[in-house]
């Protein structure tokens, strides 16, 4: 049987063999070239911090979650030392194809980059956010003897009397030591620092009077500050803190322009591929919406964040810019 062949011009020719491998691949989403669509295995968040603390929890709170949302496991992996550095490097070092996040704060995105002198990573060049869940304000506490009962007085105290009253920290270059010093600094008295080896040890010498002043996260003061053993002087934030309501913040009390919130939440490395950064944004969106684990959150002390991705970018770009500015004027270094 003879077959009639129908000759193509070559033009068309041409241009039909040039379309088939795009209808190929019509059918493929965004993410999906080469290793089908994303995610198609587990994840992994990196927490620069041990378990049991604030990273942790923040982080294992929207891991559960996010875990539903993408249909894949998502494992909390504590890795810890030299504060929040070794994590944090980690992070930034990692393969970035959307599989590897970092658990985010203040701390390890702001503060270390003024902390250290040579820092293996840059925030705001090796990361990108994909989402913050939630901030914590902090409270400054004075030992319930002191005598003096608001910011505003002890600042005029100091004023009058430098270097007698002193403040604790968790260490130096903890987010205690770093928030109390850029207050001092900027209204102008001088404290005499008592650094410790973590926050109990320096509650315990404030609950016996061998300090006068410690600041620390607002969820954990609460606790002495509702027992009546501590006096609340003022708090970070810049708007007063629903666990305090009757203490005025920093700004309220006019000795000094300064406010920080301890925010929390996921990033990856910069050069993650777009459509995963924006699947991982989008699903992420979903869980912090969620109004359970914006419960959890406020029941832990903190303020359920609601940010776009415009607003989370400025934030971050906001804190690291000026936090690297004032530890560096300030000259604090971490231990």
């Amino acid at each position: 049987m003879n077959r009639c062949r129908i000759p193509w011009p070559d033009a068309q020719r041409r241009a039909i063999l040039r379309a088939l491998p795009a209808a190929g691949l019509m059918g493929l989403a965004p993410g999906a070239w080469g290793q089908g669509a994303y995610p198609n295995r587990a994840l992994r968040v990196i927490v620069p911090q041990p378990p049991g603390g604030g990273f942790d929890f923040v982080a294992r709170a929207l891991a559960e979650r996010l875990s539903k949302s993408l249909g894949q496991s998502v494992v909390v992996e504590n890795k810890s030392g030299s504060g929040t550095l070794v994590g944090t490097d980690a992070a930034a070092k990692v393969d970035p194809d959307g599989y590897s996040l970092l658990l985010g704060s203040v701390s390890n995105i702001a503060l270390n980059m003024g902390l250290y002198d040579k820092l293996s990573y840059d925030s705001l060049r090796d990361f990108e956010p994909v989402g913050l869940a939630v901030s914590y304000s902090y409270t400054l506490m004075a030992r319930k003897d002191l005598p003096l009962n608001s910011l505003k007085d002890l600042v005029a105290y100091a004023k009058a009397n430098p270097g007698k009253l002193t403040y604790a920290s968790a260490g130096n270059g903890s987010g205690q030591h770093v928030l109390a010093a850029a207050l001092w600094h900027l209204a102008g008295v001088n404290l005499v620092h008592v650094p410790y080896r973590g926050a109990q040890a320096a509650y315990q010498d404030l609950l016996g009077g061998r300090v006068d002043l410690f600041f620390d996260l607002s969820s954990t003061a609460r606790v002495q500050v509702n027992a009546g053993t501590v006096k609340a002087l003022a708090v970070s934030g810049a708007e007063r803190n629903p666990m305090h309501p009757d203490v005025s913040t920093i700004l309220e009390s006019g000795v000094a322009q300064l406010d920080l919130e301890s925010w929390f939440g996921y990033f990856v490395p910069k050069k993650t591929p777009l459509d995963v950064q924006e699947r991982l944004r989008a699903e992420l969106a979903k869980v912090i919406a969620q109004a359970d684990l914006q419960d959890n959150f406020r029941k832990a002390g903190g303020k359920p964040l609601s940010l776009s991705a415009e607003q989370t970018r400025a934030l971050v770009r906001r804190d690291v810019e000026r936090w690297t500015k004032l530890v560096r004027d300030i000259g604090i270094k971490a231990e």
